[in-house]
């Protein structure tokens, strides 16, 4: 039976802010993954906080 896609773990890039789920790929270190991609992972920009004013 395959697995719901639904019941897989996420986590909060840490550039984007979007949320992204667990691929097999990052199935040995899933603790560190932080970035939803490769493009994100080499920007590294910190998440910014919009203030309204």
């Amino acid at each position: 039976m395959a697995h719901k896609k639904a019941h897989l773990p996420e986590k909060i890039c840490q550039t984007c802010g979007k949320p992204f789920a667990w691929r097999k790929k990052w199935a040995k270190d899933w603790e560190s993954v932080k970035y939803c991609s490769e493009r994100c992972r080499r920007n590294k920009a910190p998440l910014r906080e919009t203030h309204a004013d």
